[in-house]
């Protein structure tokens, strides 16, 4: 469990200072260029898409792992606008919550027990 906090640790670090860099060099015009890239049809696209499919997969993952409570469908749309920032937030602290326990980590408290 401790490899797997280092890493999420490090997704965080580097997607915020990623986005910190090319907010002060681009602007955080973020949903324009995304949009007009999908709009385009091609690779940035294409990426921006798959991109899109699995943020709303991690989504409902996180809204379902939640039973679909009012809190977990609000923490399931958190992940869609906040990528990587959001969910690896998320897991790092639900990894603490659950004491390190896998099962319960990726299932929920309620079906880990089951």
């Amino acid at each position: 469990m401790s490899a797997f906090r280092v890493i999420l640790f490090v997704f965080f670090a580097s997607v915020l200072g990623y986005t910190v860099v090319v907010g002060i060099n681009h602007g955080f015009g973020l949903f324009e260029v995304f949009f007009s890239d999908l709009a385009s049809m091609s690779w940035p696209g294409q990426f921006n898409l798959d991109f899109t499919t699995f943020l709303l997969l991690g989504g409902l993952w996180v809204a379902w792992r939640h039973h679909f409570s009012p809190a977990g469908i609000a923490l399931g749309i958190l992940v869609p606008i906040g990528g990587m920032l959001f969910l690896s937030s998320y897991l790092l602290l639900a990894s603490f919550q659950t004491k390190g326990d896998i099962h319960e980590l990726l299932l929920g408290k309620t079906r880990a027990r089951r």
